[in-house]
C-alpha cells in the first residue's frame, strides 16, 4: 500500500470488501502501521469484531462509526491554564530531537497572550541548548533564565521560579535534557528538578509535559514509559504532526498510560501549535 495514510488505507480496505475474518486481519495490520502498536491494534480489532457480530453490522458506515467511538475512548484532552498571580512551573520532558526547545518557545508564545511567562534553560548539557532558547526568548520578547554550560539544571528552575514570584506570579516553562543513552544520570537529574519544581510552584500549579514526535510510533510509547516511571507525566504535547501522518501514537499512549494530550504542534512557526481536540484528531486519523 506504499506511503498511504491510515485514512487512505482504511478507505481501500472498506472498498467493497466482505466483512469477514480476512477483513479484520487487514484492519489489524492497518492499525499497526498507523502506529497504534500491535497490542492496542489486536485488542481494538478483537473488540470491534465482537461488537459487529453482536449488533449484526456489515455496513462500512456502521463499522467505521464503531471504530471511531472506540478510538475516541482511548484518548482525551486536558486544558492547561496557569492561574494569574500564582507561580506555575511546567517541566518539558522528552528525548533529544523531538522538538522540545522549539515547543517551549511555542508554548511561551501561547501562554504569554494571557499572562507572564519565563523560559528556564534547564538543559545545561546539550551544546547550544541555552543559546537556542535565548534566541527564541529574544525573538518573542520573553525573559530566559539560564546558567553557564554544565551547571546544575535544578538551580536554573529554582532561580526562574524566584523570578516568577518576584513578578507577582508567572508561568515558568523549563526546557530539560533528554539524553536517553545516559538514562540513569538523566533520571536522577530529572528527579532533582522535579523535587525543586514541586517545592517552588504554588499548589496545583506544577505540570510535567512530555514532548513526543508524532512520526516515531512505538518509540514514542517507550519514551513515555521511561519518563512516566522516572517522574510521572501529566500531559503529552505531540510535535511534527500533520493530518497525513500516521498519528496513532496518541491513541497508543492514551490506552497504555491514560495520559491526556494537551497540545498538537503542526509546523515550524511559533503559532503552529493548538490545543488538542480528540474529536477532530480521530476524524483526521480515520479520514
Amino acid at each position: 500500500m506504499g506511503k498511504l495514510s491510515f485514512a487512505e488505507k482504511l478507505k481501500a480496505l472498506f472498498g467493497g470488501k466482505k466483512v469477514d475474518d480476512a477483513f479484520f486481519d487487514d484492519l489489524t495490520d492497518a492499525l499497526v502501521e498507523g502506529d497504534l502498536g500491535a497490542k492496542t491494534a489486536f485488542q481494538l480489532t478483537e473488540d470491534l469484531q465482537e461488537i459487529c457480530a453482536q449488533k449484526h453490522l456489515s455496513d462500512e458506515a456502521d463499522i467505521r462509526a464503531e471504530l471511531k467511538a472506540m478510538l475516541r475512548g482511548l484518548t482525551k484532552s486536558v486544558e492547561l491554564a496557569p492561574p494569574p498571580g500564582k507561580v506555575s512551573v511546567y517541566m518539558l520532558l522528552g528525548v533529544n530531537g523531538v522538538g522540545k526547545t522549539t515547543t517551549a518557545a511555542k508554548l511561551a508564545r501561547h501562554f504569554a497572550r494571557t499572562g507572564n511567562v519565563i523560559l528556564a534553560a534547564a538543559d545545561t548539557f546539550r551544546a547550544a541548548a541555552e543559546e537556542q532558547l535565548e534566541m527564541h526568548g529574544a525573538r518573542l520578547g520573553i525573559r530566559v533564565v539560564s546558567h553557564q554550560h554544565g551547571s546544575d539544571p535544578s538551580s536554573v528552575v529554582f532561580d526562574a521560579a524566584d523570578a516568577a514570584r518576584a513578578k507577582g506570579g508567572a508561568l515558568v516553562l523549563a526546557d530539560t535534557a533528554g539524553r536517553l543513552h545516559n538514562k540513569d544520570n538523566l533520571v536522577r537529574e530529572l528527579q532533582k528538578i522535579d523535587r525543586i519544581a514541586r517545592k517552588k510552584a504554588d499548589e496545583g500549579c506544577y505540570k510535567k509535559l512530555l514532548v513526543i514526535d508524532a512520526t516515531t510510533g512505538q518509540n514514542a510509547v517507550r519514551q513515555t514509559e521511561v519518563f512516566h516511571e522516572a517522574v510521572g507525566v501529566d500531559a503529552v504535547v505531540l510535535t511534527k504532526y500533520d493530518s497525513t501522518a500516521k498519528g496513532g501514537v496518541a491513541f497508543a499512549v492514551g490506552k497504555e498510560f491514560g495520559i491526556p494530550v494537551a497540545f498538537v504542534s503542526t509546523g515550524e512557526g511559533y503559532d503552529d501549535i493548538r490545543p488538542f481536540d480528540p474529536v477532530s484528531y480521530t476524524d483526521e486519523f480515520l479520514g
